[in-house]
């Protein structure tokens, strides 16, 4: 019998037995189930025509297996899972950049600050055109393969030929690997005495990132915005430490049960640095799991107003089995619910996973995005918040207190092709790299460039051009339909290459974002607004 088969079921045998009363009968069923597979792959090994691979076999019958399940049970094989891992682990061990592909070319964007790139003397718009002496530029370079060529076990060495501007000798440099940080917090800032905090996943460092966002003002902000927009979750115990950094202790952050599972509640220790004053948290159609789940706990308690779109509705709780050859199964334990009782989780049916999602598109095909009114809860999925006594709903999603539909304003055919052909992205890079030293002494920070930035109609006109010569004609009707949209993602993306992702977040709220403004100007009038929602 399959080595592989055994582990599994063992591993669940043992597991259910520590939770629930398994009875004989079951045991027995289960056994006979183990055993007729067994007598299966043993007699397609040995009588098959060819050579099989079982190994493939047992991969492909667990992965059916749990596509019988619910949609977010999953079997990850173990040459997958430390890519599966790695955005939720925190880090990954390389050299610590951020790049783009540009003309074939591997171009440094930036260096993450104090990791071994750094430390060489490596800076943002030096072109690496060798790796241990293989030249890598031309026509097969990719992400995949940068990421081959330059991540690697900490404490190696890797020896790469830099191409720098001003200079015509080619630097090497030797970098020794280190383990490199995946921040959680995609962008934090404080403007006008309100923290803006975008919280991109939940991962094993989250918490320690958001205390870190939180340093940006000395004295007690006037309001928090919490984004979490397109934040699809990640661990449930990074989500209760979130939610614990707003509540007051006591007070229920989630409770879970199911069949095999006692029924658990998580409260609020009341550590947290900030269980009062104005909040705000924002959500749409991709905030999903750990974000409901902090999202559905703030709004049951009163304690912030959700503004934004629908969430998408994953209310399961999935529990990690490893085996031992490396494999993993990612198997759904449990329902949790928020603070009030609701349940999350959108409807599904066992073993059609892809009705499951196609769900969750129609909704977008019948206009949930943008017509509030195109969503109907029935009245036994209302709830009442557990301070200010409004109406919530459970039943799929988190529904925000204050809608924002989606703002399509300015994209035409013309603009949605710059986006999804990459020319704005490889238009604003190549204008960074070439002018960068320039920018630098013009805009030494993010207040002067936000100040000062007068590079509108220059980069503008240069976008034009640039995506004529590359294919992109231009259509004067849809580019003067698109121009204020252009403009503003042009000097966003300026800033992300000057001052990082919270650059670029700065600009796009501040000049194109409905659903931030509003979060703004609900603090700017708390508490009034609040119990008039």
């Amino acid at each position: 019998m399959n080595k592989k088969i055994i582990l599994i079921v063992v591993t669940l045998c043992v597991t259910v037995s520590l939770q629930a009363q398994i009875t004989q009968e079951q045991k027995t069923r289960m056994l006979n189930d183990i055993e007729r597979f067994g007598r299966a792959l043993i007699s397609v090994s040995t009588n098959y025509i060819d050579t099989v691979n079982t190994t493939a076999i047992v991969d492909r019958a667990i992965a059916d297996m749990f596509q019988s399940l619910d949609p977010h049970s999953t079997y990850i094989p173990a040459k997958d899972l430390q890519a599966v891992n790695e955005p939720l682990d925190g880090s990954f061990q390389g050299i610590g950049i951020e790049f783009a592909i540009m003309k074939d070319t591997l171009v440094v964007q930036s260096t993450v600050s104090g990791g071994p790139s750094e430390a060489v003397g490596l800076r943002g718009g030096d072109r690496i055109i060798k790796v241990d002496g293989v030249d890598i530029s031309g026509g097969t370079l990719s992400n995949a393969k940068v990421h081959s060529c330059l991540r690697g076990p900490k404490g190696t060495k890797v020896d790469v030929g830099v191409l720098r501007r001003g200079l015509t000798d080619t630097l090497y440099f030797t970098i020794t690997r280190d383990a490199i940080p995946l921040n959680s917090v995609d962008a934090s800032y404080l403007s006008n005495g309100i923290v803006y905090v975008k919280l991109g996943r939940f991962a094993m460092n989250t918490i320690d990132d958001l205390v870190e966002a939180f340093k940006v003002t000395k004295y007690y902000p006037k309001g928090v915005i919490l984004d979490l927009r397109g934040n699809t979750g990640g661990f449930l115990h990074s989500a209760l430490m979130v939610s614990d950094f707003f509540l007051s202790r006591g007070q229920t952050i989630l409770y879970s049960e199911g069949l095999n599972t006692p029924k658990r509640e998580e409260a609020a220790t009341g550590q947290g640095p900030y269980q009062n004053g104005p909040m705000v948290v924002l959500i749409d159609e991709n905030s999903a799991s750990a974000s409901e789940i902090v999202a559905g706990a703030l709004q049951d308690w009163d304690r912030a107003i959700i503004v934004g779109r629908r969430s998408f509705g994953k209310g399961l709780v999935q529990q990690s089995f490893p085996l031992d050859d490396g494999s993993e199964l990612r198997l759904t334990i449990a329902r949790y619910h928020t603070p009030t009782g609701r349940v999350i989780q959108s409807p599904y049916r066992e073993g059609h996973s892809k009705d499951y999602y196609q769900a969750a598109y129609d909704r977008l095909e019948r206009g949930e995005p943008f017509h509030r009114d195109s969503i109907h809860f029935p009245d036994s999925l209302k709830y009442q918040t557990l301070k200010q006594h409004r109406t919530v709903y459970g039943g799929g999603g988190i529904m925000p207190d204050v809608f924002v539909p989606m703002d399509t304003t300015g994209y035409s055919p013309y603009y949605l092709s710059l986006v999804s052909r990459g020319l704005i992205n490889d238009y604003v890079n190549q204008y960074c790299d070439d002018h960068r030293a320039q920018l630098k002494k013009q805009y030494p920070d993010f207040t002067q460039f936000d100040k000062k930035y007068s590079l509108e109609k220059e980069l503008f006109y240069g976008m034009v051009q640039y995506a004529s010569e590359h294919g992109l004609p231009s259509d004067q009707l849809q580019i003067d339909s698109s121009q204020r949209l252009i403009k503003v993602v042009l000097k966003a993306l300026v800033a992300r290459s000057l001052f990082g992702t919270t650059g670029y977040y700065h600009v796009i709220n501040n000049e194109n974002d409905g659903a931030f403004q509003k979060a703004v100007e609900i603090i700017e009038h708390w508490p009034s607004t609040f119990p008039s929602l």
